[in-house]
């Protein structure tokens, strides 16, 4: 009798914990993109890189730099993740009918994109780990623990307007168009925002236009969280990423309701 009890519970679709089924895609996710070397490798190694030759190499000795640099450049870290985590991905899994099949597998609706976003999460605070390890070690910067703390939540949570933007890429591009879009996106808006130099070292049209790119108001916000020179308030800077992030999900979402 009890057999029977257990057996049927365990079939039951109400015992089923979604929970679990979001851990599991989260996971699998996780592990899929980190055995994807053109994925993993630049997303993991290039903001390293580049931090250790602009930040640490050609700006020794220069402690307002250093800080400068290890924020903007812990920003610019955080962008591809996701960007190419969902810009690619979900234009190649689109474009090969995986996201119909998702549609009728028995998860949660949900548990795609979550996997998703999470996974660009981990990702971006393994980047920042690595930055500030170097940054603490060879570029002499100098925070206390509520700072690194808080420049870390910055960076793992700010990943989320770059998974919205590059969703809505790959809610429309095709897989061989989406890497050449992506990268046509994030050096250019990475650069337009004062992530690899200070706006008042840029020409005045730059600077003018830099308040409509999110990278920008992500520095802001990674600026004020060490303690430096920023611009504006962090309501109206968090505000944009919202408005933004929502704006891009549902635009995302309407498009591919039609072509998933």
């Amino acid at each position: 009798m009890n057999a029977t009890l257990a057996a049927s519970s365990a079939s039951d679709p109400a015992s089923f914990h979604a929970w679990r089924a979001y851990a599991l895609e989260a996971k699998y996710e996780f592990l899929r993109v980190l055995r994807t070397p053109a994925f993993a490798i630049p997303s993991l190694l290039f903001p390293p890189l580049f931090y250790l030759l602009f930040g640490v190499l050609l700006n020794r000795g220069n402690s307002a730099a250093a800080h400068y640099l290890f924020a903007t450049y812990s920003v610019f870290g955080v962008m591809a993740p996701g960007l190419f985590g969902f810009g690619v991905a979900v234009a190649i899994e689109r474009e090969r009918g995986w996201l119909a099949l998702k549609r009728v597998a028995p998860m949660p609706p949900g548990a795609y994109l979550v996997a998703k976003m999470l996974m660009a999460m981990a990702f971006a605070l393994i980047i920042y780990a690595m930055l500030a390890t170097m940054a603490a070690t060879l570029g002499g910067v100098r925070l206390d623990i509520a700072q690194w703390f808080a420049l870390g939540l910055i960076a793992t949570f700010g990943v989320l307007p770059f998974c919205a933007l590059g969703l809505l890429v790959g809610s429309r591009a095709n897989a061989a168009a989406s890497p050449a879009i992506v990268n046509f996106i994030y050096l250019p808006m990475a650069f337009l925002s004062g992530l690899w130099m200070p706006l008042s070292m840029l020409p005045q049209f730059i600077r003018d236009v830099a308040v409509f790119w999110p990278p920008y108001h992500l520095a802001q916000l990674a600026l004020a969280a060490i303690g430096r020179e920023h611009a504006g308030g962090a309501f109206g800077h968090l505000g944009f990423l919202a408005i933004f992030t929502i704006v891009c999900f549902a635009i995302a979402r309407r498009w591919l309701a039609r072509t998933a």
